[in-house]
């Protein structure tokens, strides 16, 4: 019997190297963590900003700065502390006594890549002042508009263990994130590979084996190609069943807005186009949905106090829609 090949209606081999090259890249500092680098990965690729929650010592910082590092543009660090202030991170205007007039001193918000260090330190005034730059890509100052650099990508972490010092981050500002990351513990044999690769070479080394793989016209371009891939309607239907669900969920307080439906079609595209397809499947929605919506529900208290998790609750609501075949 003759054997059929079908051809391939989106050119995934220029992304598919790409992200293996960063794969690699990012693997010769820190081992494992797979998971953490495609959505990284992924984030990047759908234009969203993301939100990686973790333990202490768990390569967060790390990850985010290798990210950059492969990513031919600027990059800027911000440490949220509970004195922070909105001009501290957007910047100010600044009085020229030579010319009598102000001139707009941009913050560090202004770069490429910003990693946002502990980002749940900072009090809701200074969460407020992100509002406007992720979503829009541009700070309005004294009534005058400043646009942002294309590409923006906003990376931050937060610590959830440690209370003290800390705030939770305001509604508005987390549906802002694309995905929040949970980064866990390495596997034994993962710390053991730590151990074995660093005893003889200091972090900083390790980073100057880093590579650049990606240039801003590249990224432009492979979002083109993510908008390209393929999904059928019953797909698209099945989104909206997931995020309505959340919605009519009597163990829920707060469901997921429309911007969440929004941000699980995207990244299913994404997560198609990085494996080497050029359309999605049912997995890749349910594979995304986790870390689209965890951040964006809240629980009834009383689903709280008898520990059901988020996690808990989208996997229970995934498995009670149909999955379209």
């Amino acid at each position: 019997m003759e054997e059929k090949y079908f051809e391939q209606r989106v050119d995934l081999s220029g992304l598919s190297r790409a992200t293996f090259d960063i794969r690699n890249e990012i693997g010769k500092v820190v081992v494992g963590q797979h998971k953490m680098v495609d959505l990284l990965v992924i984030g990047l690729l759908c234009d969203g900003h993301l939100l990686i929650e973790g333990v202490p010592g768990v390569a967060k910082t790390l990850t985010a700065k290798l990210i950059a590092k492969v990513i031919d543009v600027n990059f800027s660090r911000l440490q949220f502390t509970p004195d922070l202030m909105p001009s501290d991170v957007i910047g100010t205007s600044v009085f020229n006594p030579k010319e009598g007039s102000f001139y707009f001193k941009p913050g560090p918000i202004f770069s490429n890549i910003v990693l946002i260090d502990e980002i749940n330190r900072a009090p809701a005034k200074t969460q407020a002042a992100l509002f406007e730059v992720m979503e829009e890509r541009q700070v309005t100052i004294d009534g005058v508009t400043h646009l942002m650099e294309l590409p923006f990508f906003v990376l931050a972490t937060q610590n959830p263990i440690e209370q003290e010092g800390t705030y939770r981050l305001p509604e508005a500002q987390l549906d802002r994130f694309l995905f929040k990351i949970d980064v866990q513990y390495p596997s034994l044999q993962e710390e053991i590979s730590i151990l074995t690769g660093q005893q003889s070479r200091s972090s900083a080394q390790l980073l100057d084996n880093v590579q650049k793989i990606l240039s801003p016209e590249n990224i432009k371009n492979y979002r083109q190609v993510i908008q390209s891939i393929i999904i059928e309607p019953k797909l698209i239907e099945f989104i909206a069943r997931i995020v309505n669900e959340t919605r009519n969920n009597p163990s829920l307080y707060l469901g997921a807005s429309p911007r969440a439906s929004l941000c699980i079609l995207r990244s299913a595209k994404a997560n198609a186009a990085i494996k080497g397809r050029d359309f999605v499947t049912p997995e890749d929605i349910v594979e995304m949905a986790p870390h689209v919506l965890r951040h964006r529900i809240i629980l009834t208290p009383e689903k709280e106090m008898e520990g059901v998790t988020a996690d808990d609750l989208i996997d229970n609501i995934l498995k009670a829609i149909q999955i379209p075949r």
